[in-house]
C-alpha cells in the first residue's frame, strides 16, 4: 500500500500512531459524543481530530482505553477500525443509536447486538455475502451484563444494517421501493430487533482482522410501534448506552486479566 504519510507512522485518516491508543476502543458515531464518553475514563486527553474522526485516550481499571468517533455508516467505521488496529487496538465496542423494529423494543431501551443483517455495502468488500456478521461472544455478553448491572431495560439479538437512513424511513418513495419494503417485512418476521448503520461492517472487518467487536445501542423510537397504533415514546439522551459501553469495556478488561 502507498504510504501517503511518508514514513511518519501516522495513520492517514485518523492521524494517530502507535502508542496513541489503547487495546480497548469505544466507537461512537458522533464526534461530539467522544468527550462525553471520555469523562468516564481516568486522565483522558484528546489525541487527534481529523475529519469525522476524533480520538481521546484515558484509563479504565488502569488499562489504556480510547474513544474514537467514526461518523455515519460502514465505510468510515471500517476505516477507523482498520487504522486503530494498525496502532495496537484489538477490542472494539460500538456505541450509538438505533430505531426499533420488533414491537417489544421501545424508545429508551438498550439493544445489544449479537449479529447484524448485512444490507449495506462495506462488508461485501471484505467477505462474501454468505459470511455472517456476528459479534464476539464475550464482548456481547459483557455488554449484556453491563445492562443488567446498571438496571437498564435491554434486548439482545440481531440488528439490521443499511446505508440509507431515508431508505428506511421513506422506502415507498425510492425507485427500489419493492425491494426495501419486502426485505423490511422479512426482518420483522425474523425477529430483527432494530435498525442501525455500522455493526455489519464492524463485525465483518473484525473477523477479517482477528479482532473482537460488539455493539450496544440506545433506542430513539420504533416506527413499527407507531404504525401499529402502540405507544411510541421517543428519547434522545444517549447516556444509558454510553454507560453500558464503558461498563462493558470494564468487564472485558477484568475478564482478560483473569
Amino acid at each position: 500500500m502507498t504510504d501517503y504519510m511518508e514514513g511518519t507512522g501516522i495513520q492517514y485518516h485518523l492521524h494517530i500512531k502507535k502508542g496513541d491508543v489503547g487495546r480497548y476502543v469505544i466507537l461512537p458515531g458522533d464526534p461530539k459524543r467522544v468527550p462525553l464518553i471520555a469523562e468516564h475514563l481516568d486522565d483522558a486527553r484528546p489525541v487527534a481530530d481529523s475529519r469525522e474522526f476524533v480520538t481521546y485516550t484515558g484509563y479504565l481499571e488502569g488499562e489504556k482505553v480510547s474513544v474514537t468517533s467514526t461518523g455515519i455508516g460502514g465505510p468510515s467505521a471500517s476505516i477507523a477500525m482498520e487504522e486503530l488496529f494498525k496502532c495496537g487496538a484489538d477490542t472494539f465496542v460500538r456505541m450509538g443509536t438505533c430505531g426499533g423494529i420488533a414491537l417489544p423494543v421501545m424508545g429508551g431501551d438498550v439493544v445489544v447486538a449479537t449479529g447484524a443483517v448485512r444490507m449495506e455495502g462495506t462488508s461485501r468488500e471484505y467477505a462474501p455475502i454468505e459470511f455472517p456478521a456476528v459479534a464476539d461472544f464475550n464482548v456481547a455478553f459483557a455488554l449484556r451484563n453491563a445492562c443488567e448491572k446498571l438496571g437498564y431495560r435491554y434486548h439482545m439479538g440481531v440488528v439490521q444494517c443499511k446505508d440509507s437512513f431515508y431508505g428506511q424511513h421513506e422506502p415507498e418513495i425510492m425507485p427500489v421501493s419493492y425491494e426495501l419494503l419486502e426485505k423490511w417485512e422479512a426482518w420483522k418476521r425474523l425477529g430483527v430487533l432494530a435498525s442501525e448503520m455500522e455493526s455489519a461492517a464492524l463485525f465483518t472487518v473484525a473477523s477479517h482482522l482477528g479482532a473482537r467487536a460488539g455493539s450496544c445501542f440506545f433506542v430513539v423510537g420504533n416506527q413499527e410501534r407507531e404504525k401499529a397504533g402502540m405507544d411510541n415514546p421517543k428519547f434522545h439522551d444517549t447516556s444509558a448506552a454510553i454507560k453500558v459501553a464503558v461498563e462493558g469495556v470494564r468487564q472485558i478488561i477484568l475478564q482478560d486479566r483473569s
